[in-house]
């Protein structure tokens, strides 16, 4: 009797917050975005205002597109860190259809495609030669981002197309961007296919366990190598909104790639694979760039928010290491809580 007792004590003040923030984390990561935006706004009431908003959502959109692939990747047990090379070199790609004369629909459509194809290649490198993503992804990174280079002699391509412009310069009450529309589209999609679809359990299986997958008679080469592409595809479409929003294909390389990993690691989505949804990622996403906005506006220099930044990414994967910490000990609790019913 006393050992049963024994037992069932309560795991101490830090074990039980873990578990609070193992099974609270979207609530808590709501809770301290409201504190961020509350904090900047006193400081400085031009922080919720219009015109500030719609330049957040629009660069949210942008890292969101890029989450969005990387998010579905880091499930599946895999990363790619060449999405903000692939978007540079998309709009430097769509900007040089455009000026040969081709229709803007259709640039984008090819460009897109291109995007697919580079995902393509990044996914016969990482499952057909056996290279790790992270190694694969980083040369990859060089190789778009010199192409762009190379192709520009490093200098942008301006777009003289205001239908191409209108993309997003469309907005709504006057903060919220097309772009920002767009992103949302595609996490409702992705939270479907994730939670409701064969597929989206598929890559949960892969990420959490790849012996297991291939014994339940699933291809974890297959699914991730879709990923790649996806993740390909969305960088690609993310390049076309780039170039739109600034009227030109610019080679200079972007940041947006890191910042994607951390907001999807900020939102729950779990470095080692098998965890995470779009919900916790939007929510991650907010909080980075209602943070990342208040920093320039209240007059921080771009040294210190580039600390900043790689300060949240430590955070974050901190807090990812102490949260699937804790969910093994809940699994292996609950394995020995299975056995030992079994034996009796």
């Amino acid at each position: 009797m006393e050992n049963s007792m024994s037992e069932k004590k309560p795991r101490g003040r830090l074990g039980n917050m873990a578990s609070y923030v193992l099974h609270h984390k979207v609530t808590l990561l709501v809770v301290v975005t409201v504190v961020v935006v509350v904090f900047f706004w006193l400081l400085n009431p031009n922080y919720l205002r219009a015109p500030n908003i719609l330049i957040l959502l629009t660069i949210a959109s942008f890292i969101g597109l890029l989450g969005l692939g990387v998010g579905l990747l880091l499930i599946s047990g895999q990363i790619d860190l060449s999405t903000g090379a692939i978007t540079v070199m998309s709009a430097v790609f769509i900007a040089i259809l455009i000026r040969a004369g081709i229709p803007w629909p259709l640039a984008a459509l090819i460009t897109i495609i291109f995007g697919a194809a580079a995902g393509g290649i990044t996914a016969i490198l990482v499952n057909g030669l056996g290279m790790m993503s992270f190694i694969a992804t980083i040369g990859m990174m060089s190789v778009w981002g010199g192409l762009a280079l190379v192709l520009t002699r490093g200098n942008p391509i301006t777009i003289a197309d205001p239908g191409f412009w209108a993309i997003a310069d469309t907005r709504f009450f006057e903060a919220i961007p097309l772009l920002f529309v767009i992103l949302l589209f595609f996490v409702a999609l992705y939270g479907f296919i994730l939670s409701q679809t064969r597929f989206g359990r598929s890559v949960y299986i892969v990420g959490g366990n790849n012996a297991a997958a291939r014994l339940a008679g699933i291809s974890p080469k297959k699914i991730q190598s879709i990923l790649f592409i996806n993740s390909g595809a969305i960088s690609a479409l993310c390049g076309v909104l780039f170039a739109s929003n600034f009227r030109r294909g610019d080679p200079v390389a972007i940041t947006f790639g890191m910042d994607a990993v951390t907001a999807a690691v900020l939102g729950g989505i779990s470095f080692t694979g098998g965890a995470g949804g779009t919900g916790g990622f939007l929510v991650g996403l907010l909080l980075l760039n209602f943070f990342n906005n208040g920093l320039l506006i209240i007059g921080v220099g771009s040294y210190w928010q580039t600390i900043a930044r790689g300060a949240i990414l430590i955070a974050a994967l901190m807090l990812d290491y102490f949260r699937e910490r804790q969910r093994a000990k809940m699994i292996k609790a609950g394995a020995t809580e299975i056995a030992a019913a079994k034996a009796k």
